[in-house]
């Protein structure tokens, strides 16, 4: 069967994954960019958005395993983009611009479903009222043999931890502190005891965790 993964999931050192207060200008809130910086400085990202240079270290080697093998994405409504309750402006796609770098089938989790989303290169946005089994069972569906990501919030990459369906977790650990936001970790008392993790330190002064799933 397919695997269930996470890649590049920044959190605070005291496990805030994104800020409060997001807004169309502060996708990620009072946090700004500072859990993500050392990914927009990796070549991966740059390549992403279809421009050259970047870093090519430890963290562009953690980085770029961010595509492999996927065929379908499942993220929040939050990482969709910043509108709560019925949709107001169903022109609103993404915060990505025409052309966003998923290239596959991405659900987007939300109580308000709407019609689907066509883009460019591939990317088309199906937004279901499920849970995460149910979105699970749509993703594999449209991704085939290959592997399914799911992409966040914290919200969601924890309901999915909750409900023990990830099989492949990457946290990067960014040595900042919110103070407040979303916690990846709130509940998830023992998750450790189902993985096996690595670490690896980084010169930008990042860490990061990989948790495999523990083979029974």
């Amino acid at each position: 069967m397919s695997l269930v993964r996470v890649h590049n999931f920044s959190i605070s050192l005291d496990g805030y994954g994104t800020g409060e207060g997001q807004s169309i200008d502060q996708p990620f809130g009072h946090a700004t960019d500072r859990l993500h910086s050392w990914f927009f400085r990796t070549r991966t990202f740059r390549q992403m958005h279809g421009q050259e240079g970047g870093d090519t270290g430890v963290d562009d080697a953690m980085a770029r395993t961010w595509g492999d093998g996927i065929g379908a994405e499942i993220m929040g409504r939050n990482k969709f983009g910043p509108q709560r309750g019925p949709w107001q402006d169903e022109d609103w796609q993404g915060w990505w611009g025409a052309n966003p770098p998923f290239h596959t089938p991405v659900f987007v989790l939300t109580h308000h479903p709407r019609p689907r989303l066509e883009m460019a290169g591939g990317t088309t946005f199906h937004f279901v009222d499920a849970t995460p089994e149910e979105a699970l069972r749509q993703a594999r569906e449209a991704a085939g043999d290959l592997d399914v990501r799911i992409g966040g919030g914290p919200r969601t990459v924890r309901a999915f931890l909750e409900a023990d369906l990830i099989d492949h977790l990457h946290v990067v650990v960014v040595p900042v502190v919110l103070g407040r936001g979303e916690s990846l970790w709130a509940g998830l008392e023992g998750l450790e005891q189902r993985f096996d993790i690595e670490a690896v330190s980084s010169p930008s002064g990042v860490t990061h965790l990989t948790f495999i799933r523990r083979k029974a």
